[in-house]
């Protein structure tokens, strides 16, 4: 399953590449150092070889003869691991160290530098061995001179150095992972903005992503923000035509209206009673549309616009106390003085007033209005010491349509409303017992959303 993380995927990728690189990079130190020391090794035999070849001779026989042979010690003790021979068409010559053993050979020696290879040797030693053809007088008879080496401890030597190695390049790798981290991080950092610019756009459709982005994000701000401006054109032109409808509809009820009147003046009831049932519910169906134009509104204006809870309450309320209904009933108002909603005023007094009204229509005495920012919401409550309101008929009453008082005035359409307008600032609306004993609504919005 390939990952769905851009900063995973980027830093698998790094890891990889460097991984790869560092192996390739092992891999060509090893081999530099493998070749360094043998030429240290070659080197340090030629000495010994010169030695040697200072002391080369032949017999009376035509067999060759080193004679002092060379003075390393290691020379003259069997299977030492430090070996020479002299190798001529009438006879061969070779150090104690080989005891009975000889180095085997390969034609072609060159006569003008010292050739070094690896070949298995006697006594069960890997030998490093250099060879050269030489005369070494002026007969023209030519001598295949040999000198090896033990190469165990070059092989030790090596693996030392692989394992050291090894070590290091893990410690580099997981330095450079470190720093591809950092730099996907930093490289990601724009996408990071563009996603609270989003966020921010999703809040208020009226904002658009920045232009102060790197060359290669500036084609996908470019391509939100236009997609984002055809989607707001759309979104506007279809509003628009709703509220219209809504609006050039209201004339015809009002006709209708008019006519169901006259049909009840002369008798009809029946058909009155039919008519009115029709226009209400066509009233109710327009309603609905408004208000879910003023929802969309509310939502556009939401980054711009924010209003004052206490002076929208007080205001709210000092409509409410001139009312029949609201005489008999104290309003205590606890909100702070800073506090603010994302609504433009109007809304704000338009959600406030449904919920006072309501919360004095069915007081017995009092009504509370309170406000807090707790726990990373900021919350609004509006509670009575009414009747209050059974658990099962709570989400009923958020459904347009839907009532807490059959009998009362009006469609059912407040609470669904103010559900809607609050909805589209990303708050939430729950009712519940309050400790007034009556009906509580609490509004509440992320601290984010409603600065």
């Amino acid at each position: 399953m390939p990952l769905r993380s851009l900063r995973l995927r980027l830093l698998a990728s790094a890891g990889a590449a460097i991984f790869l690189a560092l192996g390739v990079a092992g891999l060509g130190l090893d081999l530099l150092f493998e070749r360094h020391i043998e030429r240290r090794e070659a080197l340090s035999m030629e000495d010994k070889a010169h030695e040697l070849l200072a002391a080369l001779r032949f017999d009376a026989g035509g067999k060759p003869l080193v004679d002092p042979p060379p003075s390393d010690n290691r020379f003259l003790q069997p299977a030492s691991g430090l070996y020479w021979q002299v190798s001529a068409a009438d006879g061969q010559a070779h150090s104690p160290s080989l005891w009975d053993q000889s180095l085997a050979f390969v034609p072609g020696a060159p006569d003008d530098h010292w050739r070094a290879r690896r070949v298995p040797g006697p006594f069960a030693q890997g030998l490093l061995v250099i060879e050269r053809m030489v005369e070494p007088d002026r007969s023209g008879r030519a001598v295949l001179v040999q000198m090896a080496t033990d190469d165990s401890a070059l092989s030790d030597t090596q693996r030392e150095f692989g394992r050291e190695m090894i070590g290091s390049l893990a410690l580099l790798w997981l330095v450079l992972t470190a720093a591809a981290y950092g730099q996907v991080v930093l490289g990601l950092q724009p996408l990071g903005r563009i996603r609270v610019e989003l966020d921010r756009m999703r809040r208020n459709p009226g904002a658009r992503l920045s232009t102060d982005h790197p060359a290669e994000i500036d084609p996908l701000a470019n391509a939100i923000n236009s997609l984002a401006d055809a989607r707001a054109g759309d979104v506007d032109r279809a509003r628009r035509r709703a509220a219209d409808l809504a609006h050039g509809l209201k004339t015809p009820l009002a006709a209708l209206a008019a006519q169901s009147r006259r049909a009840r003046e002369a008798g009809a009831d029946a058909a009155a009673d039919g008519l009115d049932r029709a226009i209400a519910a066509a009233g109710a169906a327009l309603e609905a549309e408004l208000a879910r134009s003023r929802s969309a509104v509310a939502r556009e204006a939401q980054a711009s616009s924010h209003a004052n809870v206490l002076a929208a309450a007080e205001a709210v309320a000092a409509v409410i106390e001139r009312t029949e209904a609201g005489e008999r009933i104290v309003f205590e108002i606890d909100v702070p003085d800073n506090m603010e909603l994302p609504f433009a005023a109007s809304d704000l007094a338009e959600i406030l007033g449904a919920l006072m009204e309501n919360a004095a229509r069915f007081a017995r005495r009092r009504v509370s209005v309170s406000g807090a920012v707790a726990s990373g919401e900021v919350c609004v409550t509006v509670a009575d010491d009414g009747p209050g309101i059974a658990d099962t008929r709570a989400a009923t009453a958020l459904v347009r349509g839907g009532r807490l008082d059959e009998a009362g005035p009006g469609h059912g359409f407040g609470l669904a409303i103010v559900s809607d307008l609050v909805g589209a600032t990303d708050g939430t609306l729950t009712l519940g017992t309050g400790p007034l004993g009556g009906l509580e609504v609490r509004l509440a919005w992320p601290v984010a959303a409603a600065s």
